[in-house]
């Protein structure tokens, strides 16, 4: 028995333009309709609600920049292959990993137990239980700089707040918050990765796909950052002082 011939519910192109989602990109899309609504249908297969693409441009705009930092291998492979831009912004977005804004998913899949147990305070504990046995942070919990609170989550949990649109996602988030202070013993931040995962949560998208979201936040700001490494050169300057820094001390004598 043969296999169906997949098919695309996305796009489609011809000698009279192209299609997408339904509409017609010239007539219905360019100039029509704003970046974050067109990721929305894209991504989704409809045009957001109003407070929907608020939410969503909140979303977007959290994760854009992470300081020089977070952006020096981005740098330093522009440093080496200043004709390829697009392999240094490749190289900014692969860092939405576990360990730096990427845990969304993660967050996302949590969140869709408790709101689908019946006790979710006991979903909620277990879950904390088991990253504790590992000897791991609960995802989304947890920040090196802001305590005891995360900024930018409350900015955007107010905004969901004022667009009408916190509901169980972040009652789930709220719930997983207290099991993790009560596992510790003490409040643990919320940081804002955990808050976008809430609120895409509440706008439609599912967890599988919540990190692609983090990489097109992330996206405008590497450009930026690399723009600015076009006359600052900061990787060259990280290069030297890390010569500077690992001295080289020579071959590891025999019986070592």
């Amino acid at each position: 028995m043969s296999k169906p011939t997949p098919v695309t519910r996305i796009s489609t192109y011809d000698e009279n333009g192209a299609t997408i989602r339904g509409k017609n990109l010239v007539d219905d899309l360019i100039g029509e309709v704003s970046f974050t609504q067109m990721i929305y249908l894209h991504i989704l297969g409809r045009m957001p609600t109003p407070a929907e693409a608020r939410v969503l441009d909140a979303i977007l705009v959290t994760l854009v920049d992470h300081g020089v930092g977070a952006s020096m291998a981005a740098r330093m492979v522009y440093m080496a292959s200043p004709e390829a831009l697009q392999g240094a912004i490749a190289t900014g977005i692969l860092g939405m990993g576990g360990q730096f804004g990427g845990v969304m998913e993660e967050i996302g899949r949590h969140l869709e137990a408790i709101m689908g147990a019946t006790d979710p305070d006991a979903e909620a504990a277990r879950i904390v239980a088991a990253y504790r046995a590992l000897r791991k942070a609960v995802p989304g919990f947890g920040h090196p700089h802001f305590r005891p609170e995360d900024p930018r989550t409350l900015k955007l949990l107010g905004v969901a707040e004022r667009e009408g649109l916190s509901g169980k996602h972040v009652a789930a988030l709220k719930t997983l918050a207290k099991a993790v202070d009560a596992a510790l013993g003490k409040h643990i931040t919320i940081n804002a990765t955990a808050g976008m995962a809430a609120l895409l949560g509440e706008i439609g998208v599912p967890w599988k796909i919540m990190r692609g979201f983090a990489t097109i936040s992330r996206a405008p700001g590497v450009v930026g950052h690399l723009l600015e490494e076009q006359t600052q050169q900061a990787a060259y300057h990280v290069t030297t002082l890390a010569q500077e820094a690992v001295p080289y001390v020579g071959e590891i004598p025999p019986g070592k």
